[in-house]
């Protein structure tokens, strides 16, 4: 290759490298300079830029399956339920029934039996005696008030004859419900005018204002509706007021 050729290629290489183009020196030397702080804070990130993320979710208990659902009411029905046990009745009220029992056994029926409350029912053909008994034996000396409660659905009416003691201290504050019923289209009872004269007007009430007949009482008649009326008693159930 002639001189001038090689002249030419060492121009081309020197003039290869262009302005910007750093040099190895230059690039030293920025290496060995430390990189001073920008004067200007960066700007702070986009929000957009970072992803976004979804809150967590408080955690959930499983769903109950229907069959569950029927598995736990099924366990529950299946557990056995105590017993409701009634109260035991007080001693002295319970010694009172026990005495009216031995005499009478199933011929009186015991409603109930509470503090100072005692409750028996028996039929019509049997109420003499067993009053009899209740004043003689028990010191049941008086009726304090006769009442009667219609029951239509059953086509029977109750009286109730309270009876209570003024001979007997430990008596003083109890209560007897003597009752018995009776047919609704033909209301008729024996009178206990003969065992308790006190019962005069309330068997005389009965009568007018339920419809009761009793037997052998010396007055069966009216003292409180006027003489006129024509209507069914109006303390039966079926009684209407004209005009409502």
């Amino acid at each position: 290759m002639s001189n001038n050729n090689k002249k030419e290629l060492n121009k081309v290489g020197a003039s290869g490298q262009t302005k910007d183009s750093p040099t190895a020196s230059d690039s030293t030397t920025e290496q060995s300079q430390p990189s001073q702080p920008s004067s200007q804070p960066s700007p702070p990130p986009s929000s957009s830029s970072q992803p976004k993320q979804s809150p967590a979710k408080p955690s959930q208990p499983p769903a109950t399956t229907a069959a569950s659902a029927t598995g736990a009411g099924s366990k529950a029905n299946t557990t056995s339920q105590p017993a409701k046990t009634q109260p035991e009745p007080p001693a002295f009220e319970k010694g009172l029934v026990d005495q009216i029992k031995n005499k009478f056994g199933d011929t009186v029926n015991v409603l109930f039996i509470k503090p100072l409350r005692i409750k028996i029912q028996v039929d019509p053909q049997n109420i003499v005696e067993v009053a009899n008994y209740l004043r003689d034996r028990l010191a049941f000396d008086h009726a304090e008030s006769v009442a009667g409660t219609d029951y239509p659905k059953d086509n029977q009416i109750e009286v109730i004859y309270h009876l209570g003691s003024y001979t007997r201290e430990e008596l003083a504050s109890h209560i007897l419900w003597l009752t018995t019923r009776t047919n609704r289209d033909d209301a008729r009872l024996p009178t206990l005018i003969n065992v308790y004269k006190s019962v005069e007007y309330h068997e005389r009430e009965c009568y007018e204002m339920l419809g009761v007949y009793f037997e052998g009482h010396p007055r069966n008649e009216r003292f409180l509706l006027p003489e006129d009326w024509a209507d069914i008693p109006p303390l039966r159930k079926d009684f209407k007021i004209k005009g409502r």
